[in-house]
């Protein structure tokens, strides 16, 4: 039988090589809004963050995912993202 292909994304942040499953993917979609996408199909840009606090509170300290999705990203959007965590 084959094996499935594992598939690697890097994180913005620690900019670390992971596993799809140990990351979020956050999307800004074609209408300009931002989402958490937990099954990583949604439509539009996505950027991935890995799921850990101290990455998730780095990136809202230095916006960086303001400038990879090139759009302000709200607060609720990083409070969903550590709410995920809990």
């Amino acid at each position: 039988m084959k094996e499935k292909k594992q598939i690697l994304r890097t994180c913005v942040v620690s900019k670390e090589i992971c596993d799809k499953k140990d990351l979020f993917r956050i999307v800004r979609t074609p209408e300009h809004t931002v989402i958490v996408d937990l099954k990583g199909k949604a439509n539009g840009r996505g950027a991935y963050l890995k799921k850990d606090k101290d990455v998730i509170l780095l990136a809202k300290k230095n916006k960086a995912l303001d400038r990879k999705l090139e759009v302000t990203v709200p607060e609720t959007i990083y409070e969903e993202l550590l709410g995920y965590l809990n």
